[in-house]
């Protein structure tokens, strides 16, 4: 997935909101709380940077994931313990992969809102 399929696919949401944040990212939100972070990362050992999906997960899709090739622990938010995963590089094999996690990121992040923020934004009927 590239940055702009990223940004596509984010701004579809029902009441996603985009802002360029901590250094250029491209931070998506709803309600005023981010689901999911795109930008370019680090990765250790490597001299360039990759660029990178960032979103949260349940746990048990956090346990699948932070060892998966190509994913990793959100650097920063998951070591204080936020289960957040950040699929790293441009794999088109795993874009269906990425937009589900991204999408259940999202439902996560809307789910938690207030049952009156959630009508206000029309992300539940």
């Amino acid at each position: 997935m590239t940055n702009e399929e990223f940004n596509t696919f984010c701004a579809s949401q029902q009441a996603a909101e985009h802002v360029v944040q901590w250094g250029g990212a491209d931070v998506w939100k709803v309600g005023g709380k981010v689901f999911a972070i795109g930008g370019w990362t680090k990765v250790t050992g490597q001299e360039d940077k990759e660029v990178g999906f960032t979103f949260k997960t349940s746990e048990n899709n956090y346990l699948f994931l932070e060892n998966k090739e190509g994913y990793r622990p959100a650097p920063y938010l998951a070591s204080r313990g936020m289960k957040w995963i950040q699929k790293i590089g441009v794999d088109s094999s795993e874009d269906e992969a990425l937009r589900y996690y991204i999408l259940e990121s999202y439902k996560m992040i809307a789910a938690a809102l207030s049952k009156k923020k959630q009508r206000e934004l029309g992300v539940i009927k």
